[in-house]
């Protein structure tokens, strides 16, 4: 086991300038949710030469590639990279900035594709030390409903051949480059998106007698919402958040409608359901009572995120034999949200995270900012360990 680590350590070296073009490339090149055609054809050229063999045009824009090695068939191990990048525009001054006006991997996901083709290339080399198949899986929109993830899935990428296992890494920007994080059972919440309407009667501001003024009806809804899910006790970990409110009124102008959006996201199925009734009920309740109406509309996102228990701490040990037990740290559960969620609802996983930041160089920014970037180093980690990871996985 010794003697393969150190291959693939020094595998992963000599692959980081190319790991890091890879990077610097979907970087520059950033193509929003469903709509990566030139990220695809990009990744699939990569396959060619590295002479795996693949199925371009899942989802549109989703490939699925296969590395058989000896006793194809005894196992199958799944890993996934997203591919998509977010509406941001860019404010770093980094040669590699991005190359098209308010688009960004503002969440690494040009590192996951580069650290999987990483991954692939020495996982392709060293296929004659390891017993069963890889199956990569680079996924379109994971960044907008309803999720690239559930799409590939009902298309059948969970399926000829079905892996009994698969693997997902994400970049973390509160870490330092050199570190990972595992935890293994609940991990990241589901989360829904909620359009919330409420009406009113409009009129000028001066005419009180005259109208039903939705903007004291909405924030009397939301102080309440406020109120019942954020500080009442709760069935599980949640959190109800609203982020945008447009009345589209003036001064001396009531509107006859106010737009809310937020988002709701929990840890617990029951609980879930549960809670859209009840914010429903309240939110109408209210504004019948003062004078005018509310409609919800609960958009249901993805599920929460579990790691499989077994899979999540036997990763744990390949990853202390890999960096050491003091690079390897527990990490606490979160209330973001990530589409992986859907293959862990189906198949034993894990997800885990790859340290991103350099405190030294001032690579600390979070993701979905402006100013988010990785410590590349970090790339060498990503598709090392992930190789090692797998081949673990597979030889037990």
């Amino acid at each position: 086991m010794e003697n393969l680590i150190s291959e693939i350590k020094q595998l992963s070296a000599s692959y980081l300038p190319e790991i890091i073009s890879i990077r610097r490339h979907l970087h520059e090149n950033p193509e929003i949710s469903f709509e990566e055609y030139k990220t695809s054809d990009f990744i699939a050229a990569r396959l060619r030469e590295y002479d795996i063999p693949f199925k371009q045009g899942v989802v549109k824009t989703g490939i699925v590639a296969l590395i058989e090695g000896k006793k194809p068939s005894r196992k199958v191990i799944a890993l996934r990279a997203d591919m998509d990048a977010l509406p941001i525009t860019e404010t770093n001054s980094c040669e590699y900035i991005s190359r098209n006006v308010g688009l960004m991997h503002a969440c690494g996901h040009d590192a996951h594709c580069a650290s999987l083709l990483g991954a692939a290339k020495i996982l392709n080399e060293l296929k004659g030390k390891f017993e069963g198949t890889v199956k990569l899986i680079f996924q379109p929109g994971e960044e907008k409903l309803p999720g690239g993830a559930s799409l590939m899935i009902k298309e059948g990428v969970l399926e000829n051949p079905a892996p009994q296992t698969i693997f997902g890494q994400h970049v973390f920007p509160s870490m330092e480059t050199g570190k990972v994080g595992f935890r293994p059972g609940m991990y990241m919440a589901s989360t829904d998106e909620l359009y919330m309407t409420v009406k009113g009667k409009g009129g000028h501001a001066a005419m009180v007698n005259d109208y039903v003024n939705p903007l004291l009806i909405a924030s009397a809804i939301l102080t309440e919402l406020d109120g019942v899910f954020m500080k009442g006790t709760q069935k599980a970990p949640t959190v109800l958040a609203f982020g945008k409110i447009t009345g589209n009124g003036a001064t001396n102008v009531i509107p006859d409608e106010v737009k809310i959006e937020g988002t709701f996201r929990t840890m617990n199925e029951e609980w879930r359901a549960e809670a859209h009734s009840k914010m429903k009920k309240i939110a109408a309740e209210i504004a019948v009572a003062m004078g005018g109406s509310c409609e919800l509309k609960v958009e249901h996102g993805y599920p929460f995120l579990v790691n499989h228990e077994q899979t999540t701490n036997t990763a744990k040990d390949a990853a202390v034999k890999y960096l050491g037990a003091e690079n390897v740290e527990e990490l606490p559960m979160r209330m973001t949200a990530e589409d992986f969620a859907f293959f862990s609802q189906k198949v034993p996983a894990c997800f885990y995270r790859l340290g991103t930041a350099n405190k030294a160089k001032g690579i600390t920014s979070g993701v979905h900012t402006s100013t988010f970037d990785i410590d590349e180093k970090s790339l060498e980690i990503g598709a090392g360990l992930l190789a090692w990871i797998t081949i673990n996985e597979l030889n037990r």
